[in-house]
């Protein structure tokens, strides 16, 4: 079972995204900066970047940190260099999702009015740019064969495209109140929404299999690790799950956890992950 191995301080200011390179954990922060952690020691890296807005998401690919603001910007920067290859303003709304596809070398973005842009990877040139209507992009997820990617969005759809055309193949009215987090899992996607519900759907014909009454408050982040699913949440607290959805642990404040709202997670590897929050705390945990 987990149980907290490490805390990290740092920051001056909430922190809301967080990424991993394999080696280094990265943080984006109310406090306007990207900041580098090294997990072993549990002490701040000497790479920082600060920058003039909140820092709202954040992904690694390989040796490329892509950066989302609250301003609707987008920054590209080369880790080995430690230079800015790109930047672009193609979103005029803040930036709440931003997720790699290695397979497809696609980036997708994703802001607060409903809009996704798709850009190249490796060229970071612009693909397609889809005006959804749909509130908030606050997740989105690949599945393993990067053949998909899902959308949580504030109108409370699960939208699903194909990665070879973006045509939508599939929208599933998944939460009342709004869908916040998504994740595939084999011909099935676990949605997680405001209404503080995780529910398994199937991707055959998009129905509902399964709803747990999960959280307090709205689920923001759903991840596997190993043989587990954890979810985070508004709520205060990370709860690990079966890969059937059974309960299996809370890790709360008693455990070591956070003392406000838990914002975004990175998995480490098969037995560790990491979880961020209002607290300004970077919490590792660890499988015993």
């Amino acid at each position: 079972m987990f149980q907290k191995s490490k805390e990290i301080q740092g920051h001056s200011g909430a922190i809301y995204s967080c990424a991993f390179d394999g080696k280094y954990i990265y943080t984006g922060s109310a406090d306007k900066f990207v900041t580098r952690w090294n997990l072993k020691e549990g002490t701040q890296d000497n790479f920082a970047i600060k920058f003039e807005q909140s820092v709202y998401a954040l992904e690694v690919n390989q040796t490329t940190l892509f950066v989302g603001l609250s301003d609707g910007s987008v920054h590209i920067f080369d880790l080995e260099q430690r230079k800015e290859l790109k930047f672009f303003k193609q979103h005029k709304e803040a930036i709440f999702s931003i997720t790699v596809n290695p397979i497809k070398a696609h980036l997708y973005v994703g802001d607060s009015d409903g809009n996704v842009s798709v850009w190249d990877s490796n060229t970071f040139e612009l693909l397609i740019y889809i005006p959804l209507n749909a509130g908030k992009v606050r997740d989105i997820a690949v599945d393993e064969n990067g053949e998909r990617f899902a959308l949580a969005c504030q109108d409370g759809t699960m939208r699903i495209f194909e990665s070879s055309y973006f045509n939508e193949v599939s929208t599933i009215n998944a939460h009342k109140d709004g869908a916040t987090s998504v994740l595939f899992q084999d011909n099935q996607i676990i949605s997680g929404g405001k209404d503080a519900m995780i529910r398994l759907w199937s991707l055959s014909d998009d129905s509902k299999v399964l709803e747990i009454p999960a959280h307090n408050y709205a689920v923001y982040g759903i991840n596997q690790v190993g043989d587990s699913i954890v979810s985070i949440s508004r709520d205060k607290t990370v709860k690990v799950w079966s890969s059937e959805l059974d309960f299996s642990k809370r890790l709360d404040l008693k455990e070591g956890g956070h003392r406000h709202s838990v914002n975004d997670m990175v998995v480490l590897n098969e037995n560790e992950f990491a979880t961020v929050g209002d607290d300004k705390r970077i919490i590792l945990w660890s499988r015993t």
